[in-house]
């Protein structure tokens, strides 16, 4: 069982020389993916991860540097001509939900899912896919990626505005041979729903916290994890340029700071911790505030890093 840190960089910008975020599970030869961000699907590639090795794919939540380049990916691992997808492969994520209060509705309809948003890259590409369906006999790409939604459990009741990150419990959304999926609900407000994974094998545990401010519902997630993936924000590399207070307050209020990241890790027992999703720029020494409460091995991830369980 093994990670491989496809891309490390947080947001819709295009900042030094890292990718966006994207993520991959790997368990006996086969792969699961863990978001689409910039860049992904050459890495992937680069990686030896080609498509028909790939099991299932997850999406954290809807924030564009998080799906970006989910519709080359599907496009780019299409069928035998490039090693690509030959099986029917889902595309998990966050299903329907209605805007927050107070969140304009710029562009209709704002209730979007996985579900609805695979259908729609396939609309979008439709000139393209019709022709090569045809013309060099692929099979039809709507046979081979579905967008499927994650359901959020009945209880805790969970709804964007009174009640968007409840204590819970992970829940199960996906299996195989191989692995076993959970997701919990992560505070990355107002963006709801937001999720990390925990996948689980036989050969160990490795969590993923997505998009996040410090929350217990990490904690659940990654109980005694071999790895912990979690995200990352340097206050400080913003605070120093001219960013405007609204931008600042999201930062803090939605990300972790390294401090967050040891107590977590801490809390939950994780062997050992891998920071990605660097929102900021960052060197080993901006990570110090990890060993604050945190005395396992932990990592600066860089692109394309493999790290084994």
């Amino acid at each position: 069982m093994h990670l491989i840190t496809l891309g490390t960089a947080a947001g819709p910008a295009i900042r030094g020389t890292r990718h966006g975020i994207a993520s991959a599970v790997v368990v006996d030869g086969q792969h699961y993916l863990v978001d689409f961000g910039l860049g992904m699907p050459r890495q992937a590639v680069e990686a030896g991860l080609t498509g028909n090795k790939l099991r299932q794919g997850f999406v954290t939540h809807l924030h564009s540097d998080h799906i970006s380049e989910l519709s080359a990916y599907m496009l780019y691992n299409w069928d035998t001509p490039v090693q690509g997808v030959t099986s029917r492969v889902g595309i998990m994520g966050p299903g329907r939900s209605p805007l927050p209060e107070g969140i304009r509705n710029e562009v209709s309809p704002p209730q979007t899912g996985m579900r609805d948003i695979v259908k729609n890259l396939m609309r979008a590409y439709a000139y393209d896919i019709n022709i090569r369906t045809t013309d060099e006999a692929r099979i039809p790409l709507d046979e081979l990626f579905e967008g499927v939604d994650i359901e959020l459990p009945r209880r805790p009741r969970a709804d964007p505005d009174r009640s968007p990150v409840p204590d819970m419990e992970p829940f199960t959304i996906y299996e195989d041979e191989r692995v076993r999926v959970k997701a919990t609900l992560v505070d990355h407000l107002p963006v709801f729903p937001s999720f990390g994974f925990r996948f689980e094998s036989e050969h160990g545990v490795i969590t993923f916290s997505g998009d996040t401010a410090e929350t217990p519902n990490m904690v659940a997630l990654s109980q005694d994890a071999d790895l912990l993936v979690h995200e990352v924000v340097n206050m400080d590399f913003y605070r120093d340029q001219d960013f405007t207070e609204e931008f600042l307050h999201h930062l803090e209020s939605s990300h972790t700071s390294p401090e967050g990241i040891g107590r977590i890790a801490a809390e939950a027992g994780a062997k050992k911790v891998v920071v990605s999703h660097l929102a900021g720029v960052f060197s080993n020494a901006d990570l110090a505030g990890i060993a604050d409460t945190y005395d396992g091995p932990y990592t600066l991830a860089a692109d394309r890093q493999l790290f084994s369980v």
